[in-house]
């Protein structure tokens, strides 16, 4: 990790790296240090610390939104950060083994690159350039079809969604079985 990839991570006031997971007496991850590693990335890691951004918010929303329109008795989050830490939580959860958490990490390694092309290819086609005076939503305007309009937007939400997540995770997984994550261990 660059210092420009954990801004303040080095200062005075900051941690000089995220916080080690704790593991219980029955060997489940202590919810408390988990806590703490998400807030550290949301603190210090640029990449993940993104998801406050008022432009991710509002694609968070936006996304939200949409998905409540399909699924009215779906969950609602009150922030796009409350959604990733559910969402690094329930895959540590779910994936309790090494060669599970692997798996899904490979997983979000995947989603993020196939939402990385599509995103690439529709702002190429479009002239999209999303940026602090024009965020994504508002450029996004520029798309004629609804459809395509909505499938950019939903994978400029699971960019940025899987390379925050994948960044906890990754350290997450270091952390737990002592040794960085690598896509072509297993």
């Amino acid at each position: 990790m660059s210092k420009a990839e954990t801004k303040g991570a080095a200062g005075a006031d900051g941690p000089q790296g995220p916080p080690a997971l704790r593991r219980d007496a029955r060997g489940r991850i202590e919810p408390s240090s988990l806590a703490d590693l998400i807030q550290w990335f949301l603190d210090y890691d640029g990449r993940v610390a993104v998801v406050r951004s008022p432009a991710v918010e509002s694609l968070f929303q936006w996304k939200q939104q949409e998905d409540l329109k399909g699924q009215p008795d779906a969950f609602a989050f009150r922030l796009a950060e409350d959604r990733l830490a559910v969402g690094v939580m329930q895959a540590l959860v779910e994936h309790d083994t090494e060669t599970g958490l692997h798996a899904w990490i490979k997983e979000l390694l995947a989603a993020l690159d196939d939402a990385s092309k599509t995103n690439e290819a529709i702002a190429e086609a479009y002239g999209l350039k999303p940026s602090g005076e024009s965020p994504v939503v508002s450029e996004a305007e520029k798309i004629p079809s609804r459809r395509e309009r909505d499938i950019y937007l939903a994978c400029c939400w699971l960019e940025t969604l899987c390379t925050a997540e994948a960044r906890v995770l990754g350290w997450a997984y270091q952390g737990l079985y002592g040794r960085p994550f690598h896509p072509d261990d297993f």
